[in-house]
């Protein structure tokens, strides 16, 4: 499409009763994002309130027909999908804007490959549109979905403001209240510049070893140092109390830790005024609140609460026990069970896995081993989901495998006949495997000749335990019933004996191409090769998943490729790129770091490689950039890898942190060239079997990634500007 443009959904698909749009971008660096919004406006062009406005700290809107879904890793960067169900939309909106904002000081014209594209609920594109022209804005209209004579129609846009998010949002009548961020934001500004001047005096004046270093270690501002037992801050989600009065304070669920204990700041009261200010009355009226464009930030509960036994001999009762199952059968039947059930009764859960599927938003029922006739032989799938809306049923059959028991074609084949025959909407398969764009697990024949078309999707085991853990750890539900529900399903499917522990195996070409490697006998075009770069890009976007879960932040993996290349082109390269380097390569993006994290394998010398990038702080002596750098890394082991970036020439001086100590300025390049910005590598062991066992190279790269972020990444505040 082209900017302008307009089409109406009925005439592209049959299945536009649910759509999901896609908001796609990609950067030189893999670093540029942005964040997605949706407005619904009534025939005047506003919002009829501020919960219209649908965002981060809004993901859910308009009676739950909008749902925003999240990124998804793509060929050629990520996409931000949002589910749309125009059948419940309510009727009194008349059109929805689809956007997407920037921060930071950062431009749409920083990103490449702006695009909208367009899907039925079976999966199908529909639509694309290329966006271009938008180099100085900081907030972008993609399109928007609008009724005309009864029918759902789709303009392509592309108008951008200058003035963010906050702008476009006031512009369509939402009611902005970010007075407390830019306030927080002023003083963590003057905050950083004091210490940066104290930084300065100090660097120059100082002498490396001296007992003041202890005490100027401790004004750095490094992340997490909070005096010890301070409280937790961020209000989790309020929740109206059914039948309570109007003096009644809300309830609320915070995010969990990860042994499901919850601090309850509702139940505990109000907070002490903090000295020299002014306490409010007891009876002052509560402002309402509005939405604030400035992102929430979710601290975690610290503590665990103290547990009742008399010693860790006694093991705490579980609502889904995993230590009886004794077969891949039972296991299979358990884990369909109970992730079912739970789907069923915790209502943001059950959306949050099937939005991505076209589900409506609606009643959810869920069934397990119900008998379907399929010729001579009746088949069973593992289970059903069926959602009701305004009296329309959307259903979907569910095939599921544990441990390593791969997906078997001739199933999924029947269940998609199936579905087609009984006129159900959708196929999903879950196994410990995870899908790759251009590489389906199982190929099905699809019969064109069929006027109802059956969707076929895939989720991971990894992906149902991240988004488990993104409700009850970052971002809260609405019930502590439902809190404690999702924690229940998050130790089952943790347990050891569950089987559902994702992706956990590099294949049997694993060892054959590293034996190749090894003697030098791998050759370009080896199929096997490429296996072992398939699996590869698995077992990453695994670790973005347990990553991102754990952290409560954005984590994907970073492609450096070409807009529209081709999936199977770029692996095939890669996979050449192994054969004559004999080395792994990856990056992901955490959100909120200051670079990129590298991951590499070295299948020559059995070596792993977790590295980032950071930029040298600030103005100032090149001296005193690197006392800086070594003080924040105060925590970091001293094998840590430093090296000097430096400009124009690459990298520079380079030596470990537990010499750098002492001697910071051997970091500093010699003639005083200028330094760009220091790169930190972390090296260990690599796992040598294929599988995730203690020795295995699954759990090698686990492990790396995990100190590497926790001893250096964590402790690496992002430079001030």
């Amino acid at each position: 499409m082209v900017k302008g443009a307009n089409v109406g959904l009925s005439a592209l698909s049959e299945n536009v009763g649910a759509v999901v749009v896609g908001l796609g971008w990609s950067s030189a660096t893999g670093e540029g994002d942005a964040d997605v919004s949706v407005l619904l406006l009534d025939a005047d062009g506003k919002v009829r309130s501020d919960a219209d406005f649908c965002f981060y700290n809004n993901p859910v809107a308009g009676d739950g027909s909008v749902h925003l879904l999240g990124k998804t890793p793509t060929a050629d960067g990520s996409e931000d999908r949002i589910s749309f169900d125009l059948d419940a939309v309510p009727p009194e909106v008349d059109k929805v804007v689809v956007a997407a904002s920037r921060y930071g000081g950062a431009r749409f014209g920083d990103l490449d490959g702006l695009r909208l594209t367009l899907a039925d609920s079976t999966g199908d594109a529909l639509a694309r549109f290329a966006v271009h022209d938008v180099e100085e804005v900081s907030a972008l209209i993609f399109g928007e979905l609008y009724r005309r004579a009864g029918e759902w129609k789709f303009r392509a846009i592309g108008q951008g403001y200058a003035s963010g998010l906050a702008g476009l949002a006031t512009d369509y009548g939402v009611d902005i209240d970010d007075d407390a961020e830019t306030a927080d934001e002023e003083t963590a500004v003057a905050q950083a510049a004091r210490a940066e001047a104290a930084d300065e005096e100090a660097a120059s004046a100082r002498t490396a070893g001296t007992e003041r270093a202890g005490t100027e270690r401790a004004g750095t501002g490094r992340v997490g140092a909070e005096p010890e037992g301070s409280a937790p801050e961020g209000p989790g989600p309020d929740v109206e109390v059914p039948g309570g009065g109007s003096t009644a304070p809300s309830a609320r669920v915070p995010a969990q830790s990860r042994d499901g204990h919850a601090v309850d700041r509702a139940a505990t009261g109000p907070e002490p005024a903090k000295p020299g200010t002014a306490a409010a009355p007891a009876d002052a009226p509560k402002s309402a609140r509005r939405p604030r464009t400035a992102k929430k930030k979710v601290t975690l509960p610290r503590t665990a609460k103290k547990s009742l036994a008399d010693n860790d001999t006694w093991r705490t009762a579980r609502l889904f026990p995993g230590s009886a199952l004794k077969s891949d059968r039972e296991r299979e039947t358990r884990a369909t069970s109970v992730v079912l059930s739970v789907m069923a009764q915790v209502p943001e859960f059950g959306r949050r896995l099937t939005a991505a599927f076209g589900a409506p938003a609606g009643r959810m029922e869920t069934f397990t081993e119900v008998t379907l006739p399929h010729g001579e032989s009746p088949r069973r799938p593992d289970g059903v989901i069926r959602v009701e809306r305004a009296g329309k049923l959307w259903t979907a059959l569910v095939e599921t495998k544990t441990n390593g028991n791969a997906l078997k074609p001739d199933q999924v084949q029947a269940y998609m006949d199936i579905a087609a025959r009984r006129g159900y909407e959708a196929v999903i398969t879950l196994s410990n495997d995870v899908a790759l764009e251009g590489s389906p697990l199982v190929d099905v024949r699809i019969d064109r000749r069929r006027k109802h078309k059956v969707a076929l999707w895939h989720l991971s085991w990894a992906e149902v335990v991240h988004q488990a853990q993104m409700l009850i750890r970052h971002e809260g539900v609405g019930d502590a019933a439902h809190a404690w529900l999702l924690q229940e399903l998050l130790h089952y499917l943790q347990h050891e004996n569950s089987g559902c522990h994702g992706f956990q195996n590099m294949g049997a070409a694993w060892v054959p191409v590293r034996r190749g490697i090894d003697e030098e006998t791998l050759c370009q075009g080896d199929a096997r090769a490429l296996e072992v770069i398939e699996n590869w890009e698995r077992l990453v976007r695994q670790v973005c998943l347990r990553l991102g879960g754990e952290l409560g932040q954005k984590v994907l993996p970073v492609q450096r490729t070409r807009r529209g290349a081709d999936p199977g082109a770029r692996r095939t390269e890669l996979a050449d790129h192994l054969c004559e380097q004999g080395r792994l390569n990856a990056e992901i993006r955490i959100e909120g770091t200051p670079g990129v994290l590298g991951i590499t394998a070295d299948l020559r010398t059995g070596k792993l490689r977790t590295s980032i990038e950071v930029p040298a702080e600030g103005a100032g002596y090149p001296l005193a950039r690197a006392k800086r750098l070594v003080r924040r890394l105060s925590d970091a082991p001293a094998d840590l890898h430093i090296e000097t970036l430096v400009d124009g020439r690459g990298p520079g001086p380079r030596g470990t942190l537990g010499r750098l100590r002492p001697e910071p300025a051997d970091i500093l390049p010699k003639d005083g060239a200028q330094i760009t910005g220091f790169r930190l590598s972390l090296f260990k062991g690599m796992g040598a079997g294929r599988g995730s066992a203690e020795t295995g190279f699954i759990r090698s790269v686990d492990d790396a990634v995990d100190r590497f972020h926790a001893q250096v990444v964590a402790h690496v505040d992002a430079p001030v500007v």
